[in-house]
């Protein structure tokens, strides 16, 4: 009923740059929130960025000044614009999004869901 769709992944020198995008499809009556996590190898799932539809923002400390989260409400579209990678950075990221949407024609409900993942390698 949704579905969310990661696009932009890739491999990228340190010091370059990368723009993800993940567009949630479906019966959507309202997105509240959309994050970027990522997972890298031996470790758990972290968050990067969110935002919510209101433009509100949240980083982790290891990417403040270095990536940037937007979202395109009437497009139902986040993105997220990496600058300056690391290899440190490498890892596999997930787009999140905390969402209200039509189960049937006459009911609804508040979900999250996960995109299914794309793959950041920086490497030079």
């Amino acid at each position: 009923q949704v579905q969310l769709v990661e696009s932009g992944g890739g491999l990228v020198q340190p010091g370059g740059s990368l723009r993800l995008s993940c567009a949630a499809s479906g019966r959507i009556i309202n997105i509240y929130k959309m994050a970027w996590y990522r997972r890298a190898p031996g470790n758990l799932r972290d968050l990067v960025a969110g935002i919510t539809s209101g433009g509100g923002t949240d980083y982790a400390d290891s990417v403040k000044g270095r990536f940037t989260i937007s979202i395109d409400n009437a497009k139902n579209t986040v993105y997220l614009q990496m600058n300056f990678v690391k290899p440190d950075d490498t890892a596999v990221y997930y787009c999140n999004a905390d969402l209200f949407y039509y189960t049937t024609n006459t009911s609804a409900r508040r979900e999250n869901y996960w995109g299914p993942g794309t793959q950041v390698t920086v490497s030079s």
